[in-house]
Parts: structure tokens; sequence; C-alpha cells
């Protein structure tokens, strides 16, 4: 398996995930036995909910454990990038088409979340703009159409 970018801010929240993934099956594995304990199982809609949860639950947490025993986790205010554009540095960004300014930071698919400012390292917008810097332009191709984007200022913060 290759290995998984992580900021250190999202390799600790997959740790928080992890450890109350863990600490909810108690919990899981006594409402299976409440569920059980109502008689034929086949019928039992508690039951197959209780083994659901469980099974999505115990799923969840090897992804987690594999995505963290993989990890590459990168402390983005030790980069020495130069002023490009890399993994986990944040980009400020002035749209040509339309004069609006966005800021985003490039991070791992598991900590990507667009309305935080949080950009997935693997989107088309990432991919253009990985080893470009301050006063570069770059088009990028969206779903909505070409865009045109000045980088304004690249931060390791």
């Amino acid at each position: 398996m290759s290995k998984v970018p992580l900021t250190a801010r999202g390799a600790e929240a997959l740790r928080q995930e992890l450890k109350r993934l863990k600490t909810q099956r108690p919990e899981i594995s006594a409402a299976i036995a409440t569920a059980r304990a109502h008689g034929d199982l086949r019928e039992n809609a508690e039951y197959h909910a209780a083994k659901d949860q469980q099974g999505l639950a115990e799923a969840r947490i090897r992804d987690i454990e594999a995505k963290l025993g993989n990890a590459q986790i990168i402390e983005i205010d030790k980069l020495n990038a130069s002023g490009r554009v890399v993994f986990g540095s944040t980009v400020h960004l002035a749209n040509l088409d339309d004069d609006k300014e966005v800021r985003y930071q490039l991070v791992g698919e598991d900590e990507s979340d667009i309305k935080s400012g949080l950009l997935s390292i693997a989107s088309p917008i990432a991919r253009a703009l990985v080893g470009k810097q301050a006063g570069d332009v770059v088009e990028v191709v969206t779903p909505s159409g070409t865009q045109s984007y000045e980088i304004t200022a690249v931060e390791y913060i």
C-alpha cells in the first residue's frame, strides 16, 4: 500500500475517530445482546441494525488503522518549498473570471472539507496548483467549465 499523506492535524483527527469507534464497541455488543434476547433473529430489525452498525464500525476501524499505518505525516511549518505550492501549503487565489478571492490549504483526502478551505490534494484544482508559485496563472478544468486563477500568495502555516 502506498503512503497516505496527512497533515499532523489530520492524523490527530483520525486518531480521535479511531479512539471513539473503539470505545463504542462495548455499546454495540450490548445492543446486539439485547436484540438477540428478543427472540427470533430472522425477523428482528434491532438485531440486524446493530449487526450492520458493528460491521460499519469495524470496517472504518480497519480503514483508519491502515491509513495511520501507512501515513506520511507532513509538518507544514517545517516545509521549505521555496515558495512553491506543495502538500500542506495554504494558497491564496484570485479568480480571474469573477475577481473573487479564495484561500485553500492542500490536504489529504480524509481531511478535505471545501467549506472550511481544506482542499484535497487529489482534486483538479490542487493538481493544477502543485509546483506553481505566487504570480503564476493556472487554468483548471472543473465540472462547471474552465476557471483561471492567479496565485497571489503561498504560505506554510
